[in-house]
């Protein structure tokens, strides 16, 4: 707003001149009297072109061709204002000295560049003692110190603007059409109402403000604001108190239907919230930004459309990046459409994990810590319950620290930590206790065959720019262990003793394994199951990039009234959505007939005179028959 006032104050230096020679000078003249004197008093040439009308009734006034203020002498970017014409009102006291008080000012179809150079100096600075009409100090030690303007204003209309801002140490251009400015100015030391609208392309954007004490905010006090930016999707509000520092403290208030069609027509393209995360907002903050650019924002509370938060924030905003202090709390966040959740749960099955491109940029938007606590998270595919963590962005680079994260029964610790500082990557360090397998598994990959409750720990390693490439790299290592648990849809008992594949149920009474992490494979040689008549082994490769799953579970042991029973291996393979459980009959053969076979080979000597083949001894001659019949033997187990 101040290089409106800064133009003001040059139009009142035009009425001066004007008013002073009105009785004695053609129109032509006063207007070549009154850009020389403007260039004298700012350093910047002023042309007024065309034809200089007086008016004496019922206005007395003045009106102007075409109007050129000079830019800065270090700008090429042409005219600092060009404009159509200009036309003045003034109360006849204005002639008699005093005052001098505008009744009307009107200026059609300006065109205004404002420009800040790479050095910071700014093209704008017009009227300020202690400053060079470039906007440079000068080598006076005097402070630079605002004039105060002898001037006030009923009625400033500017119609059919033209705003450009070059911003040469960002390399950013912006530009605002269609500009209309309505301010009315009645007392120098009382309120200005203003009333404006502008276009950056998209919808119409209006703004309406009052200003108390403008002398005093001129003179660099803090004193009464009032804005109201209203376009489409919404409006905000802001009461309170601001000065030109900038210093602002009040009240910020939100009422946004559709929050990215109103940033859109701010020139803020690009931001496609989730519903339930800011696609509409209502509600709002006190905040507090102060001269040395800290912002305060406390009593702040927030509807999401579907999501509410509530919080305090303190935001450092004189750095490259904004570093962030804040503390945000919900109650039941509901994150489902963000994690793209559909209705079949899990993600696994025939689908895959997406391969949709993750875009990590705005881990490097801030700095800071942010405290969270939520009641409840549901992500989709997974549901937590009570969730404290603490998120430190710094430098691209965000850790997620899991102070509390209640779940499936259990409480899961530790941190994850997500780098995009040299392309994404994913890594984190889990404690777990108490997990409900059943629902976890069931939720997170479609599994439903697991009931029991797990405690372990995990280290884990991804990146990739999506969730497949991220799974299909993960690398590793853990353990964990359960108590008493079911298996249902197979009887391993039963089908370990007897092959028996018809169903059943399997009730264990712990389990326990340890694993590593490759490429997205998930090893482990070591897992011991402990079942009411048996104890088993497992080793194999669990796909968490392929979804898949290639497994043997071995018994090592037989106990029980049926101890002279078959031990017989099981594998499980195949994708998650329906893994292959079956009998592996190589392995059976191998574990359970080489004490028959001896026994066999040993008869056959003593009994049945078994004779070799030429070249074939014994033994081998013994062994091909008994093989012959321990095959025929198994076989009828699962006749």
């Amino acid at each position: 707003m101040r290089w409106i006032f800064r133009l003001i104050g040059l139009v009142s230096v035009v009425v001066a001149i004007v008013l002073g020679a009105l009785f004695f000078l053609p129109g032509d003249r006063i207007a070549a009297i009154a850009a020389d004197q403007i260039t004298k008093a700012t350093g910047r040439k002023v042309t007024l072109s065309g034809e200089t009308r007086l008016s004496f009734y019922p206005v007395l006034g003045v009106a102007t061709g075409a109007v050129e203020v000079a830019n800065a002498d270090w700008s090429d970017a042409g005219p600092m204002l060009r404009a159509q014409s200009l036309k003045i009102g003034v109360k006849p006291v204005a002639l008699f000295g005093g005052d001098i008080r505008i009744t009307g000012l009107e200026i059609v179809a300006p065109e205004i560049r404002l420009e800040r150079a790479a050095d910071g100096r700014v093209n704008w600075e017009l009227g300020v003692e202690g400053v060079a009409p470039s906007g440079q100090a000068t080598e006076s030690d005097a402070p630079a110190t605002s004039q105060r303007l002898a001037l006030t204003l009923d009625r400033a209309l500017v119609t059919d603007a033209r705003l450009i801002y070059t911003d040469h140490a960002a390399g950013k251009v912006e530009e605002l059409r269609d500009l209309g400015l309505d301010l009315r100015w009645p007392d120098y030391d009382g309120t200005a109402d203003l009333k404006a609208s502008f276009s950056r392309g998209g919808a119409p954007v209006e703004v309406a403000g009052q200003l108390d004490q403008v002398g005093r905010f001129f003179d660099g006090a803090v004193t009464g604001l009032a804005v109201t930016i209203k376009t489409a999707g919404g409006q905000v509000d802001f009461a309170g108190r601001g000065g030109m520092a900038p210093q602002v403290q009040g009240r910020l208030d939100l009422d946004l239907a559709d929050t990215g069609a109103f940033l859109s027509a701010l020139g803020l393209d690009g931001a496609d919230l989730p519903e339930g995360l800011g696609r509409s907002v209502s509600g709002g903050a006190d905040v507090t930004l102060t001269e040395a650019m800290a912002l305060s924002v406390r009593d702040l509370t927030l509807g999401l459309g579907g999501n509410s938060l509530t919080g305090a924030a303190d935001v450092d905003l004189s750095g490259d990046v904004p570093r962030i202090n804040a503390q945000i709390a919900t109650g039941a966040l509901d994150l489902s459409r963000l994690a793209g959740a559909d209705s079949t749960g899990g993600g696994g099955g025939t689908q895959g994990w997406s391969t949709a491109p993750i875009d990590a940029s705005a881990l490097a938007l801030a700095n800071g810590e942010i405290s969270f606590s939520a009641d409840s998270i549901d992500l989709g595919d997974l549901k937590l319950g009570r969730t404290r963590t603490l998120v430190t962005l710094d430098r691209a680079r965000a850790v997620l620290g899991l102070r509390e994260v209640r779940g499936y029964d259990g409480l899961v610790t530790g941190e994850v930590v997500v780098n995009n500082r040299a392309g994404l990557s994913v890594g984190s360090t889990l404690t777990v206790e108490g997990i409900n397998l059943q629902r976890f598994l069931s939720d997170a990959m479609g599994v439903s065959r697991f009931s029991a409750s797990a405690s372990g720990e995990a280290n884990l390693l991804g990146s990739g720019n999506s969730v497949d490439a991220i799974m299909k790299s993960l690398s590793g290592s853990g353990r964990f262990a359960t108590g008493r648990g079911v298996i249902s849809g197979i009887d391993l008992d039963r089908l370990m003793r007897a092959g028996d594949v018809s169903g059943g149920t399997t009730v264990f009474d712990t389990l326990s394994a340890s694993f590593t992490i490759d490429k997205g494979n998930l090893y482990n040689q070591d897992l011991a199951m402990k079942l009411p008549l048996a104890r088993a082994e497992g080793k194999g490769r669990i796909g968490l990039g392929a979804q898949d799953i290639d497994y043997l579970v071995t018994p090592v042991l037989l106990e029980g009234e049926n101890s002279q029973g078959l031990a017989i291996p099981v594998r499980i393979q195949g994708p998650w959505e329906s893994p292959r459980i079956m009998p592996d009959m190589e392995k059976a053969i191998d574990m359970n007939l080489k004490a028959e076979r001896k026994k066999l080979e040993e008869k056959a000597k003593e009994r049945l005179g078994i004779t070799s083949q030429e070249g074939q001894s014994l033994e081998d001659a013994a062994r091909d028959k008994l093989e012959e019949g321990a095959k025929r033997k198994l076989r009828k187990l699962f006749e």
